[in-house]
């Protein structure tokens, strides 16, 4: 009878078997496909075009850029590199059915050190190689022109940076609203335009603290740049307007436009002195507003996008 069992278990176990196996199955079988989730066939990643684009990709690759500060210009921003997505290239070029370095794509690295891994500084620029530009408005006064300036502004779909005084945004709160319903970015400008580099570090801070308050309560936002008054500061005071987690804004390029030169003399200084990573200084004046439509033309011709501080700054391309 133990010897009848035994066979008993022997069937049962090939029955097993040939229930789970799938006799559609064959591991071994050549011709089928498979599709990586990219959507594209492992047999397209052998041919030629797929080969040509990993060899050349080097040639167009660039390493991101730490920040650092600059003996000159102090905390400059970092940048981030460009890794060609091969993928994604052969797709393209794929349709196209030939080599195009023009229809490579990128993906953006970023930088092992950022701008807010630096110690306090000023800064005063964008990085050096970005083709882009920033305008700085400080705003203590010429509230007559403000209006003019966002219209024209907004026509040449430009975002600029006021920096806005606290006394001057507690009698103008209509205008702070109108400046941030615009989309642009507002910073802090002190509450009375002192001269920051003479201010025992509480002075300071409740210069800067009071200010931000005030414009937190008209836009709902806190800022998180602050332009010092005529530029005037001093170590103590980045280190305070760090404290209130702020990075302290300078310029490279001024309009002087407080001594109020004419329009032409404005746009000039503008043309003559742009740079790459530029941050030009102007305030609500009539030579500013005359010739703003003239600057962003000019600067636009020289191949410079216009942002704000915070994406010129940023280590976007």
């Amino acid at each position: 009878m133990k010897r009848y069992f035994k066979y008993v278990h022997v069937v049962v176990f090939l029955i097993l078997i040939f229930t789970v196996f799938d006799i559609r199955y064959n591991p071994f079988q050549t011709d089928s496909v498979v599709v990586e989730p990219a959507g594209i066939e492992m047999s397209s990643t052998k041919d030629d075009l797929y080969k040509e684009i990993e060899q050349k990709k080097e040639t167009y690759e660039q390493k991101p850029q730490d920040a650092y500060i600059d003996k000159v210009w102090k905390k400059t921003p970092g940048r981030n590199g460009l890794e060609v997505n091969v993928k994604e290239s052969y797709k393209k070029m794929k349709e196209a059915n030939e080599w195009d370095e023009d229809l490579l794509v990128f993906n953006e690295t970023s930088p092992d050190i950022l701008l807010t891994d630096l110690p306090p500084s000023p800064i005063y620029r964008g990085h050096p190689d970005k083709k882009m530009v920033s305008f700085l408005i400080n705003v203590s006064w010429g509230e007559e022109y403000i209006p003019e300036m966002l219209q024209i502004l907004k026509d040449n779909q430009v975002k600029a940076t006021f920096f806005i005084e606290g006394k001057w945004a507690q009698n103008n709160a209509s205008l702070v609203k109108m400046i941030e319903e615009e989309g642009h970015l507002i910073g802090n400008h002190a509450y009375n335009h002192p001269d920051m580099a003479m201010l025992e570090k509480n002075d300071a801070y409740t210069q800067i603290e009071e200010t931000n308050q005030i414009l937190k309560t008209i836009t709902g936002k806190q800022p998180v740049w602050f332009a010092p008054p005529s530029g005037s500061y001093k170590d103590e005071t980045v280190e305070t307007a760090a404290e209130l987690e702020m990075e302290t804004i300078l310029w490279t390029v001024d309009t002087i436009d407080w001594k109020n030169p004419s329009v032409s003399v404005v746009v000039n200084r503008i043309q003559n002195n742009v740079h790459p990573g530029a941050m030009i200084l102007m305030h609500p004046t009539q030579a500013s507003t005359g010739g703003l439509e003239q600057m962003i033309s000019g600067i636009k011709e020289k191949g410079y996008k216009i942002g704000t501080v915070e994406s010129l700054l940023s280590e976007s391309r």
